[in-house]
Formats: C-alpha cells, structure tokens, sequence
C-alpha cells in the first residue's frame, strides 16, 4: 500500500549501440558460438553436450548396447518394490491425511499429550494395584485366613425384605437405574444402616465393613475392639422373635458371640459359638434370672458340626406362646428347650460380643453378614424356607444389616 504517491524511480539507461543489451557482454556474439556456446561448429557427429562420434547401433545415447544386461530392468527373480498390484485394494487419500504426502503440520498427532495420557494410565494402575494389595493385607491382619462372605445358593434373598428390589421401585437418578445398595449410614462409614428400621450399629475401631464383589460384610479381628453396638435394643424379648445371621468362624477355639443384647449385669440373649464337651459348638442361650447367673441360664446347642472356615446360617427363635426357644443351623433344627420366659437385660443390641457378670466376653473372630431380625418365632418350614431365599414376601423383618 502507498500513500497516494508514486514511489521513487531510478531510470535505467538505453543499452549502448552495438551491445548485448542488458546482461550481456559488450559487442556482438562470437561467429558460431553465441553466448553460452564454445567458439566455432559443433564437432562432427557429437554436437553439444553428446560425445563424438554416431550413436552405437541399437543403442543411443544413454542406452545399453545391444546383449548387455539393463541395469534399470529389475531382475526377474526379485520382487519388484515399485510395481503395484492392480488386484489390490488401496486406501483413498486425499491431501491434508496425516501421514500421507501433502499433510499439514496442524494434522500431526500430539505426541506430549499422548505420552501423558500414557504416563497417567501407568500412575492409575499402580495406585490400584497398591490399593488392592493394602486392603487384602488389612483383611487378613483383621481376622486371620477367613473366607469372604459371598451370595451362596442358600442365601435368603426374600422380595420383602431385598434391598435392590426396593430400590427398583423408585429411580435412584436420573437415568431411572436402581441406587446402589450401601451398608453403612451416608458419610458415616462407621455406623451400619438399618434397611428396615431405624436402629444404626456403631462398629468399633477392630470390626469394619469390607466389600465382596458387589456385597458388603463386617470382619471382626477378635479383640476388645472388635465390637459394634446398637443405638437402642432391638428385640423386645418378652414376646416372640427371631434372629438370623450368616455366619464364618476363624476361631479354632474359645467362645466366640455374634450377635446378643443387653450391657448391664448381663445378656439377655447371646448367638453364636461356646466350648461344649472341650470342642466348639453353635448355641443360642437366653437369660431368664435378673442376676445373671448360670443356673438361670438356658442353652440350646449344636455339636459336631463344622465349626472354622465353614459359612454357616445360624437361627435363634423364641416363642413367647410356647415358652420354648430353637436353635437352626443352615436351615435344620438342631433343637429346643423350654423357658419360663427371657430376662429384659437393659442395653442395646450388640454384635460380635456378649455381657456376663459385667465383663464383655466372646469377642468374634472371622466375618458376618446378612443380619436380620423377626418380630416372629420362625417354625421349622419357615427356617428351612428363609435358608433356600423362599420366605414369604409377608414375613417382613424389623431390623436387618448387611443385606447383600
């Protein structure tokens, strides 16, 4: 652009007379050569830029001679790396392809966020891998070699009382898909949720929940910790009631109670494992004095049966009617006895300890899930139903935990 000005010119001078004009050299150009071209004729046969002498015959300049291999003719023998073959699909291109002649530099891929989104993919599988490690290390300092509680066969899985049928009922979010099932209370990893009630289990620093697949169970390391209470009691023992639990003992003895009630003087009513004969065996025992004492205690026991590293379902029922308690085991009666009725011990419900003389006792050792208790007695086909998940959607419980 100008400023509406011609710009500044310099003539240029008319070649002199008789010159070669503009880059040529003074005077005229030499008798037959001219400029760029050697003084006089052409040489005979030759010509400028070809050698003396006529062409060989069938050969010419640039050519083999007649009989001599071409050294431009690939060899027979060996593949051409040039020839296409015209059978063969070829990809289209078009100018602008990475990779391909013609394509611009925009195009290229970015290698520095490819190499970070690399790096950052290793970083994750580490911190995974580390992650898993931990809590497999945590698991075992917890309760030994136990086995983690999974959905068998013989899992209750009742419509009534099934936590993901529940949630099918109502969206969980805005696609419409159930909400995920969670054990313990929103952001208070330490207290269980009670999926029919409103009784929440505080879990002592040695029991925590550790998840199996898509299910939850808590795992008790067998020391004082190794506890969790409810906020209030949950069974009213002076009517019927049942109280389930699945159960896996890694305890080779010792008495050890999974679930109980009461935390004054004593219990008044403990589900779990005692040393009967030497050897250990599944009880459920009920107090029916006010002082706690053995002679007004009664046990209803399970022997000879597997004992450590075995998943068991275990029962308790009372029948306030009958005056008589039952003990199951994976659905079968193991038996009854008759009582004049329970002692209402105070305290809340417990898991994984039991109150005798007021001295906590029996801390569990191993896992435990699938919590639930009845305002009901439970008869043998009942048991026998709630172990193969065919309880009817009637026989709703109060109280469960752990559901999954």
């Amino acid at each position: 652009m100008t400023d509406g000005t011609n710009p500044q010119s310099t003539p240029q001078p008319e070649p002199a007379p008789g010159s070669g004009g503009y880059g040529f050299p003074p005077g005229p150009p030499a008798q037959g050569g001219g400029y760029g071209f050697p003084p006089g004729p052409p040489a005979q046969g030759g010509g400028y830029g070809f050698p003396p002498g006529p062409p060989a015959q069938d050969g010419g300049y640039g050519y083999p001679q007649p009989g001599q291999p071409n050294p431009y003719q690939p060899d027979a023998h060996q593949p051409d790396p040039y020839r296409q073959d015209p059978g063969a699909q070829q990809a289209p291109w078009s100018p602008g392809q990475p990779g391909l002649p013609g394509a611009p530099l925009g195009d290229q891929p970015d290698w520095e966020a490819m190499a970070d989104r690399s790096a950052a993919e290793r970083r994750r599988k580490r911190l995974w891998m580390l992650g898993g490690a931990v809590t497999v290390l945590a698991l075992l300092a917890g309760g030994g070699t136990f086995f983690l509680l999974g959905r068998g066969d013989d899992d209750p899985k009742n419509v009534a009382d099934d936590p993901s049928a529940s949630a099918s009922a109502s969206p969980g979010g805005p696609s419409g898909s159930p909400a995920p099932y969670s054990p313990t209370v929103e952001g208070d990893p330490t207290l269980l949720r009670d999926s029919n009630g409103k009784i929440g289990i505080r879990l002592g620093s040695d029991m925590q929940v550790a998840p199996v697949g898509k299910r939850f169970q808590i795992v008790s390391k067998g020391t004082a910790k190794s506890y969790a209470q409810g906020s209030e009691q949950a069974v009213d023992v002076t009517k019927s009631f049942t109280v389930t639990a699945r159960l896996y003992n890694s305890a080779a003895k010792g008495s050890r109670i999974a679930v109980s009630q009461g935390d004054g003087e004593s219990f008044s009513f403990e589900l779990g494992i005692n040393e009967v004969n030497g050897k250990q065996a599944w009880i459920f025992r009920v107090q029916t004095g006010d002082k706690g004492a053995a002679a007004t205690t009664q046990t209803v026991v399970a022997e000879g049966l597997p004992m450590v590293k075995t998943a068991t379902m275990l029962m308790g029922s009372y029948d306030a009617e009958k005056k008589t308690i039952a003990l199951y085991v994976d659905g079968k009666k193991a038996g009854e006895a008759a009582v004049p009725g329970i002692w209402q011990a105070p305290g809340p419900l417990q898991l994984g300890r039991s109150r005798h003389h007021n001295i906590w006792t029996g801390a569990w050792q191993g896992a435990m899930h699938n919590i639930r208790i009845y305002e009901s007695a439970f008869s043998p086909e009942q048991a026998a139903a709630y172990k193969e998940g065919k309880l009817p959607a009637t026989t709703k419980p109060s109280h469960s935990w752990l559901l999954t």
